[in-house]
């Protein structure tokens, strides 16, 4: 017999009668009429192919083999309560694991924050992905992907704007002590780039202003990445400028391992937005997580 065509409703009926030697007290219980439970029981035992109660006109008594599927009865019933109990209390309660995909320069300033959501929520497990391609969250299977710029079509995601950003430039101590002092936009002319290479294969130019007009513009490259990791590591060693996000930015410069450059040529950057997949239900876990991140952008700078 498959285990989806069990009757449940039948089963539950059994029980009730069984627990109460009645059918009267068994409809009672169970709000419905005694002819209902008579049916129910019946139908059971048809599809059993044996008798589970012995009935009289004054006592309702468990069978041989009533009494051994009883047992079985109970416990299959009590496992559906237990589970049906520790659903809802993850309804209630963050619980579970959330997949979180995130631009690798954001990860790495994320990712000491955590030990905060493990110590309010210790039962939320994230799975973390640093990663600067254009992930698909449905497709992927992510619960939240952070993302910079362009979003995708209307109604595919449940969107939640994080920040904006600011592109600047930034170099190391080293690097400026080596090279030409920068005091306008020209002074870019013979300066070394570190250039960030995109998922879509093109490299990134510099977006910059000279308070007329935002133009693009690359010096020579020194170095050309697609790796979130080594294009910051990079401009931290002092082989060039790179433009970076001013949030991703931020700490480094705090650490005094970047200094800001030419700080009038910056520009606005692309919004960061937190992507969920539509047309599922938020549960208590994805919802802590995308709270965090929340509270994490509006605090950075």
């Amino acid at each position: 017999m498959a285990l989806t065509e069990l009757p449940i409703n039948d089963i539950a009926t059994f029980v009730a009668v069984a627990q109460n030697a009645s059918f009267t007290k068994a409809a009672e219980k169970l709000g419905t009429s005694k002819s209902n439970v008579g049916k129910a029981v019946q139908r059971l035992e048809a599809r059993l192919g044996t008798r589970l109660l012995q009935r009289t006109t004054r006592a309702v008594r468990l069978t041989e083999d009533g009494e051994l599927y009883l047992d079985a009865a109970r416990a299959a019933l009590d496992g559906l309560s237990e589970a049906e109990t520790a659903l809802s209390a993850r309804r209630d309660e963050p619980v579970g694991r959330v997949r979180l995909d995130v631009p690798i320069g954001f990860g790495r300033l994320l990712l000491p924050t955590f030990h905060r959501i493990r110590q309010r929520y210790p039962k939320v497990t994230i799975e973390l992905n640093l990663s600067d391609r254009q992930s698909d969250p449905v497709k992927d299977g992510w619960d939240i992907v952070v993302r910079a710029g362009v979003l995708p079509a209307e109604g595919e995601m449940t969107v939640r704007k994080l920040c904006d950003m600011r592109l600047g430039l930034y170099a190391s101590s080293a690097y400026l002590a080596s090279h030409a002092p920068l005091v306008s936009i020209d002074d870019l002319t013979g300066q070394e780039a570190i250039v960030f290479r995109a998922g879509s294969g093109k490299t990134r130019p510099w977006t910059v202003t000279d308070g007329a007009r935002v133009f693009d513009t690359t010096p020579p490259a020194s170095l050309i990445t697609g790796d979130g990791r080594a294009f910051i590591d990079a401009a931290i060693a002092g082989l060039g400028i790179a433009q970076i996000f001013d949030r991703v930015a931020a700490p480094h410069v705090d650490a005094g391992e970047l200094e800001p450059v030419l700080t009038q040529a910056d520009v606005d950057g692309p919004p960061v937005h937190a992507l969920i997949p539509a047309g599922r239900g938020m549960p208590p876990r994805t919802r802590v997580v995308l709270d965090h991140l929340v509270e994490f952008f509006r605090r950075q700078l």
